[in-house]
């Protein structure tokens, strides 16, 4: 029945019929596709919401009358139940950057496409709203204090209270008025895109195209800058989402003004609020429901909320306090020590043999500290170690190790990042001497507690041929 009115559908708008139609696989909407293919390859969609596909044919002709990047609608049937679209191809952005979201390096190709994407954001936003009747919107016309309190509960009864947690409701209700307020406070006549992430976004030709913009509505510009850079399982790293950021406020101000330290510290409200809404969803779908992929999804979520959290949010005392204790929940805080990072250090003597790597990673670094002067070569070191005023003066003196050191920083500092951001949870550095007591033992306990100092992370410093061991607990 589908297939036939498809069909029927690519006739009228081709003069033949398709010579071959497939489905496409499920967005997990109530829409279907289906590409056919013939004297020209189109898009063919059923939909079962009459309304939701109104809303779509409105909004694609709409886009598309500004000049943004939507498919471009053909025609459809009059009960507005069966439409042909443009074929975009194949490549949704989620795919085009699978290779970065699974070990969080993203190369410069797939960083040239979310940078083309976020840059093209605004212009939905702001332009896109421009002679848009919002009154025909699906679901609603604009971002409501209705919608908040709905997504917040959502949080609340299907989040929060699945782990178990107590609290008194009334409390956590006026933490979320005050919310409610600071996202509403501004106003705005932009459009909300909704739903802004990398499945809904298509490449190409390497450009990016936009679709499934149906759910949206008027709307703060941060609510979709939320929902892309902070996407639970997206995985970027810090110094891409700053770029990524940046280039979406460069091209805002294409369109408005834009005070940045206002509009970094209103999206952080946001920020939080789309952490909670996500944690809702995923306690729907993972404890409700029963689906093992959202409850695989939470750590990414309470990781986000943990890095939200290092700053404080003064506007809601008691909803942070209760946030704060559902990150250290034992079903949250021993799934973050199992992915958490340990640095395993070691110093040892070049003449006893290279130190094994019992985690099996395999990787890391050996550095050799015997180009720097020796003070075994003096008797009245003898006595002492690395970890002794004697020879830590005479090192110091020399200035030799202070150089050296400043480049094992670098370089391990740069993996430590690489592998915090990728969830690994094993790197070994070892500094091998001669005898594997002054120099090596030196490198090893400073390096040890430089990495403690600066990523809180746990640090195992093993001086082997003292037998000597330290632990360093984790701090973040």
């Amino acid at each position: 029945m589908i297939k036939k009115e498809l069909n029927g559908l690519y006739y009228s708008y081709t003069g033949s019929k398709a010579e071959d139609i497939a489905e496409l696989p499920s967005s997990g909407s109530n829409r279907r596709y289906f590409r056919l293919s013939g004297k020209t390859t189109l898009i063919g969609v059923s939909g079962t919401s009459r309304e939701e596909n109104c809303t779509f044919l409105y909004m694609a002709n709409h886009f598309r009358s500004k000049g943004l990047p939507v498919p471009e609608v053909y025609c459809h049937t009059d009960d507005n139940l069966f439409y042909l679209q443009e074929d975009l191809g194949s490549t949704l952005l989620f795919d085009a950057i699978a290779k970065g979201r699974q070990n969080s390096m993203f190369d410069e190709c797939e960083r040239r496409l979310l940078c083309k994407t976020i840059s093209l954001l605004p212009a939905i936003q702001v332009s896109g709203a421009e002679g848009f009747d919002f009154n025909r919107c699906y679901s609603q016309v604009s971002f409501n204090s209705r919608l908040i309190m709905w997504d917040l509960n959502y949080f609340k009864y299907c989040f929060l209270k699945a782990t178990g947690m107590d609290f008194p409701e009334s409390r956590l209700e006026d933490d979320f008025h005050h919310m409610c307020d600071v996202l509403l406070e501004d106003g705005s006549t932009t459009f909300l895109y909704r739903d802004f992430q990398s499945r809904n976004v298509m490449i190409k030709n390497d450009e990016p195209y936009f679709i499934d913009f149906q759910g949206g509505f008027q709307g703060p510009v941060y609510y979709d800058v939320a929902s892309f850079l902070w996407q639970a399982k997206a995985k970027y790293p810090k110094d891409l989402r700053e770029d990524l950021l940046n280039k979406y406020i460069q091209a805002l101000r294409n369109y408005i003004d834009v005070d940045e330290a206002y509009f970094r510290e209103k999206l952080r409200h946001f920020v939080l609020f789309r952490t909670l809404q996500v944690l809702g969803a995923y306690g729907f779908r993972g404890y409700f429901e029963k689906k093992p992929h959202f409850i695989q999804s939470v750590p990414y979520a309470i990781e986000n909320l943990r890095e939200l959290l290092y700053e404080d949010f003064p506007e809601y005392p008691y909803l942070c306090e209760v946030l704060r204790k559902l990150t250290e929940l034992k079903q949250f805080s021993d799934e973050r020590q199992r992915r958490m990072l340990e640095v395993k250090v070691m110093s040892f003597a070049y003449k006893k043999g290279v130190p094994d790597d019992p985690s099996g990673n395999g990787g890391g670094f050996i550095f050799d500290c015997r180009a720097i002067n020796n003070p075994g070569k003096y008797e009245r070191y003898t006595p002492f170690t690395g970890l002794d005023e004697p020879v830590i003066r005479f090192l110091e003196d020399e200035g030799e190790i202070f150089t050296f050191l400043d480049h094992v920083y670098s370089l391990v500092e740069a993996s430590v990042k690489r592998y915090m951001d990728r969830g690994f949870t094993n790197l070994m550095v070892c500094f091998g001497c001669t005898g594997g007591r002054h120099r090596s033992v030196y490198s090893a306990q400073h390096l040890a507690e430089h990495l403690h100092k600066k990523f809180g992370i746990k640090v195992h410093l093993v001086h082997r041929e003292q037998n000597i061991e330290q632990f360093l607990d984790p701090t973040i």
